[in-house]
């Protein structure tokens, strides 16, 4: 009786182990954090039991996660790479800040506040992020070399306010810091007006900053934006590559040629049961299968093509009018080759020209 459920709970608790968020985390981070939020509403106050049950079933959740991935990296021998990762870091974090802050003397709305950093445990499993910190950490040249020309006219801005405006508003412009004060809120374009310079040379100053602040900000903008791109670029390039090597019809070509080949295909994922090529239809391209399988429609029968192979060669060797029908059976990778880059590639690699054509003539005799 008791077996179905020791065995769920071994394999929730093989789940759990990973470092990756599984569903029941992600359910625990969102109840915790919207109840932490009612918690600090107090037209919420008749709520208040069911809240704290809530808030103390998702922290118990967070420490049996937390000790669960203690146990299995302490058996992998990985427990001291673990505690000292990110992961583990926000792991514990999750786990123990809250009742350390309960243990201290903190007020219980107080301590549940911390539960906030249980939104870090999302963190690790977005894709973006992750290419985000690639970006930073390649461009923190550009990214810092644009920082200091920010702090630099922050501080030049603060210091020629103080100088013109500190007779006329002693109040707002009295010092340096209260000055730096208004020098990052027009640097930012923010512009809360709470302090304006009067004077002709301090609104002139101020006209200067607000101009550098578009300045810097397009730099960074301008930064991030072209290291996302080579990004994309680089992460596109690792996947056509991926793919291509995959191809058996490519498995005796270099690296260069390789990389030659990935340059020019283009990459299309297409779910079952789509028509890739319509009989008749002007050809322009042809197909080498990554992944999935398609299915060719010949008179009089139906032929399969899987993982590995290529078609729509004929509609590029001589007519470009495409002769049967060609559809995926199951979601499918295509690796895509148009006419002008089939020409280039096969006077490059004239024994790619040799075995596209022999296997174009093949099929040939096959479909008479």
């Amino acid at each position: 009786m008791f077996k179905p459920l020791i065995s769920a709970l071994a394999q929730f608790a093989a789940a759990t182990a990973g470092r990756n968020m599984t569903k029941a985390a992600y359910v625990a981070v969102t109840v915790g954090v919207l109840s932490m939020v009612l918690l600090t509403d107090n037209r919420a106050r008749e709520a208040r039991g069911w809240v704290d049950v809530l808030l103390w079933t998702c922290l118990g959740y967070f420490v049996f996660e937390w000790l669960v991935r203690l146990r299995h990296m302490a058996r992998q021998g990985r427990l001291s790479l673990y505690v000292s990762s990110s992961a583990g870091i926000v792991d514990a974090i999750g786990a123990l800040a809250v009742p350390v802050a309960l243990v201290l003397g903190a007020e219980p709305r107080t301590a549940w506040l911390l539960s906030v950093l249980w939104v870090l445990k999302v963190v690790p499993g977005i894709p973006g992020l992750r290419q985000l910190r690639r970006v930073l950490v390649l461009e923190s040249g550009p990214l810092v070399s644009v920082l200091v020309i920010f702090l630099m006219v922050v501080f030049l801005a603060s210091v020629a306010e103080y100088f013109l405006e500190r007779d006329v508003q002693p109040q707002t412009f009295g010092s340096v810091p209260a000055a730096l004060w208004w020098a990052v809120v027009t640097l930012t374009t923010t512009g809360y007006g709470d302090a304006v310079p009067v004077t002709p040379l301090g609104r002139l100053v101020a006209a200067g900053v607000m101009i550098s602040g578009l300045g810097v900000f397009g730099l960074w903008t301008g930064i991030l934006a072209t290291g996302f791109a080579a990004e994309t670029r680089r992460d596109n390039f690792l996947r056509t590559w991926e793919s291509v090597s995959k191809v058996p019809f490519f498995a005796a070509l270099g690296p260069g040629a390789i990389a030659d080949v990935t340059h020019m295909l283009r990459t299309m994922e297409l779910p079952a049961r789509t028509m890739i090529i319509r009989k008749g239809a002007q050809g322009d391209c042809m197909y080498f299968i990554a992944a999935g399988e398609v299915e060719v429609d010949l008179p009089g029968k139906k032929v399969q093509l899987g993982e590995g192979a290529f078609f729509g060669e004929m509609a590029l060797l001589g007519s470009n009018k495409r002769g049967a029908n060609v559809s995926t059976t199951k979601v499918s990778r295509l690796l895509v080759l148009d006419l002008v880059d089939f020409r280039v590639l096969m006077a490059r690699h004239p024994e790619l020209a040799e075995t596209i054509d022999a296997e174009a003539r093949r099929r040939a005799l096959e479909n008479r």
